[in-house]
């Protein structure tokens, strides 16, 4: 049986998807306090720059995936306007109810879909747009998982993956420190869960770097990629154009 990262551990493949499910399902009701806490707040600036590449007309069609609680398919949807669609999906239920809800709470009613990102239920060429935020790196077989996102677009269309990368060389040692010893400390404290923030930072280190993505993303049917680094590389946002 094919083997794939957990983290730093070596588990089967079939496996991951079980265990990756059972971490947000323990973190969905307070991730975004975690994200707030992690960052300092600057995920909410990352998801804005992305909001902001993403550079929608009204009549788009959007497919956010890995959307947990909505922070994107939210901030899309005033873009598109009613003659466009927003589509919210995410293969862990938990994530996807505490999304929704907030949508909701919003007076946005979009259409919400657990769907599996290496096997997406739409027609071949279906959207403008499709978006994925810190979700690509827990999913099992990425090349799969890009070439999906492919498919679902048009020709011309575009892919945003903005996932955390590998930082500047000089910040490495105490950005490791603070992955390895503050965020398991405020999940422990914060959620109850230690293990699962250790889990996310040790899959930012098993995650393919900017010029690894980049290749994956070309591989995948994207002519051109752009990487646009933030916070020294911490994170990075890939723009990739369907051909």
């Amino acid at each position: 049986m094919a083997q794939t990262h957990f983290g730093f551990q070596s588990v089967d493949d079939q496996d991951k998807a079980r265990r990756v499910r059972g971490v947000f399902d323990s973190v969905a009701q307070r991730y975004d306090l975690m994200n707030d806490l992690m960052s300092f707040g600057l995920h909410r600036a990352w998801k804005g720059y992305t909001v902001a590449v993403a550079n929608l007309k009204r009549g788009d069609k959007v497919l956010d995936i890995a959307g947990g609680t909505g922070d994107l398919a939210r901030a899309f949807a005033p873009l598109v306007g009613a003659q466009g669609l927003v589509v919210h999906t995410d293969i862990n239920e938990a994530m996807l109810r505490v999304g929704r809800d907030r949508l909701l709470d919003d007076g946005l009613a979009l259409p919400t879909l657990t769907c599996d990102a290496e096997q997406l239920p739409f027609a071949d060429g279906s959207f403008d747009l499709v978006s994925v935020a810190f979700g690509l790196r827990n999913m099992t077989h990425k090349d799969l998982a890009l070439a999906e996102m492919a498919r679902v677009l048009r020709p011309g269309g575009r892919l945003l993956v903005l996932e955390f990368s590998k930082i500047a060389a000089p910040l490495r040692r105490p950005y490791d420190w603070y992955s390895f010893n503050v965020i398991p400390l405020i999940g422990r404290l914060v959620t109850r869960d230690e293990d699962s923030y250790r889990y996310l930072a040790e899959s930012i280190r098993v995650h393919p770097d900017q010029a690894a993505l980049k290749s994956l993303m070309k591989t995948a049917g994207f002519g051109h990629v752009d990487v646009h680094n933030l916070a020294a590389g911490a994170v990075a946002l890939h723009v990739g154009i369907k051909c």
